[in-house]
This record gives C-alpha cells, sequence and structure tokens, in this order.
C-alpha cells in the first residue's frame, strides 16, 4: 500500500481517538454535576432529569441528522431493557457518589468488562481461557482494595458501584443486539425516551412514600443547573463515544476507556478535594492493569481466528 492509501485510514483513527478522549473528559463531568445536585436533590429526581434532558438534547439532533424515531414492537421491548438497566445503573452510581469520591466509585464500576467476560463464559458458553480468568481474578482483587476503605468510611453504600456495573454489563449486553439494526445515535434518543418513562413511573409510584432516595422537590435554579448539566453531559459524552466507534474498532478504543478514572481523579480533587487513598490507588491499578491485559489477550485472539 501507499501513504496515500494508509492516510485517510490514520486519519479516522486519529479522530477516533480524539473523540474517545473527549468522552473520558465529559463522562467524569456528568458524575461532578450529579454529585453537586445530590446535595438537595434525590438520587430518583437526578437520575430522571437525567433522561428528561438528554432526551430533548438527543431529539432535534435525531431530526436534523434523518434518524428514524420509529421502532418495531420487539425493538420496543429490547429498548425498555436498555432504559430499565442503564437507569438502574444510574441510581446506584449517583446515590455512591453522593458520599463517596467519583474516581473510587468508577473504579469500582470498572469491573464490568471482567463481568461480560463472565457471563459470556457461563451464559453463552464463549471460551474464556486461564490467563483471562486469572486477570478477572486480579481485577476483582484490585476492587476489593478500593471497597475497603470506603466501606470503612460510608458502609454499604461502597458495595452500590458493583450494582452500576452489573447493571451496566446487562445494559452492554442488550446494547449490543439493538446495535445490529439500529443506529446508536437513535438509540440514545430511544432509551432517554424509555428511560424517562421509567423513572417517572418510580416517582409517581414511590411519592409520598417517605422514601429519600426518590423525594421529589422543586430545585433552585443553581440545583436546576446542576440537573442540566447531569443531561447535557450525559448527551454529549454518549454523542461522542458513538461517533469514536465509527471511526475506529472498539479494540483500538477500548483501552482509552481507562483514562476516564484519571479524568474522575482530577476532578474529584479540584472540585471535591478527594484524594484517594494509597491502597485505593494501587487498586485502580490493578483494576486497569488487569482490565487492559483482557482487552489485549482478546485481541491477540481474534487475530487467530481472522488469520485461520
Amino acid at each position: 500500500m501507499t501513504q496515500n492509501t494508509l492516510a485517510p485510514s490514520g486519519d479516522r483513527l486519529l479522530l477516533g481517538f480524539v473523540l474517545m478522549l473527549g468522552f473520558c473528559v465529559f463522562a467524569p463531568i456528568l458524575d461532578v454535576f450529579a454529585k453537586l445536585a445530590a446535595a438537595e436533590i434525590s438520587v430518583g429526581q437526578i437520575t430522571a432529569a437525567r433522561f428528561i434532558v438528554q432526551g430533548l438534547v438527543m431529539l432535534p439532533v435525531c431530526v436534523i441528522l434523518g434518524y428514524r424515531l420509529t421502532f418495531t414492537k420487539p425493538q420496543a421491548v429490547a429498548l425498555f431493557w436498555r432504559a430499565f438497566f442503564l437507569a438502574a445503573s444510574t441510581l446506584c452510581f449517583v446515590a455512591a457518589i453522593a458520599v463517596m469520591p467519583i474516581a473510587d466509585a468508577l473504579a469500582i464500576v470498572f469491573v464490568e468488562p471482567f463481568i461480560l467476560l463472565l457471563l459470556g463464559k457461563y451464559l453463552y458458553g464463549e471460551d474464556v481461557g486461564v490467563r483471562r480468568l486469572s486477570a478477572v481474578s486480579v481485577g476483582f482483587i484490585g476492587v476489593l482494595m478500593v471497597i475497603q476503605p470506603n466501606f470503612a468510611n460510608f458502609g454499604y453504600v461502597a458495595l452500590l458501584p458493583l450494582g452500576t456495573a452489573v447493571s451496566f454489563a446487562l445494559y452492554m449486553l442488550n446494547t449490543r443486539a439493538l446495535s445490529r439494526n439500529m443506529h446508536p445515535i437513535a438509540m440514545q434518543f430511544h432509551t432517554s425516551l424509555f428511560g424517562a418513562l421509567i423513572m417517572i413511573c418510580v416517582l409517581a409510584v414511590t411519592n409520598g412514600a417517605s422514601l429519600s432516595d426518590f423525594a421529589l422537590s422543586w430545585p433552585t435554579p443553581r440545583y436546576t443547573g446542576y440537573l442540566i448539566g447531569v443531561g447535557v453531559a450525559a448527551s454529549v459524552s454518549h454523542l461522542l463515544m458513538s461517533y469514536a466507534l465509527r471511526f475506529a474498532p472498539s479494540t483500538f478504543l477500548a483501552p482509552l476507556h481507562y483514562l476516564e478514572i484519571v479524568s474522575a481523579v482530577i476532578f474529584g480533587f479540584a472540585i471535591f478535594g478527594d484524594i484517594p487513598t494509597n491502597l485505593a490507588i494501587w487498586g485502580m491499578v490493578l483494576v486497569v492493569g488487569s482490565g487492559l491485559f483482557v482487552i489485549w489477550r482478546e485481541r491477540q485472539i481474534e487475530k487467530r481466528k481472522i488469520q485461520t
């Protein structure tokens, strides 16, 4: 191949790289706004606002880009469960970061790729070798190292990011199935729509039940801004990831996702003065290292499949 032939491919990889870095910056901004809002707004109301604002942002994007806003009945069922798992993931995470450092909670959530690997092995019979299972074990040890000091300080709340990880793993499995016949931009809008409907129903049912996590309140202009920030940051981050995946393969982008922890540490320290403990830092290193090994190993296996 000539240099001219390779240039477009290199340009696309570079663009995908930049967009993924943008995601790693904007995703923690979502968490920052959620943590700020949690000082006065309930977890349920923050989660509902995330979907409502994200839907309002995504609707004109879908219309301008000409994506279909209709869906079939099977797609509706899949979209409902996608939104349900994302809502559960968001509820657990916002409840956690309301008291925990964002970076610590995020490091625990990054056990999600290991959960996906185990689900693939035990639910779908995928071949997972000893090396990747060993990496999963190391990753879980890292997660326990992050959980331990947080559990001592915050109690059961430190376990909520594990609920986020499980819910997000199920969300990703659902996304893989839906992405075969629905554009990711349209999928984000529909997920926001279903998520908003789910959370509105949850808040309506729990209203008056004296559940602080689902209490409704009229936010001040300042906290209204935080709620809008949650939805806008969610929209921008997901758009950046969606377009990054259009320009570069997931195998190339996956390792970059771990840079989100770096952004979370920086934002957490700059805005909330959060400093991870030494044990938590080493736990993060183990989680990231084992996750990168799993990604590298899967890429090697895919290369062998292509060559045979």
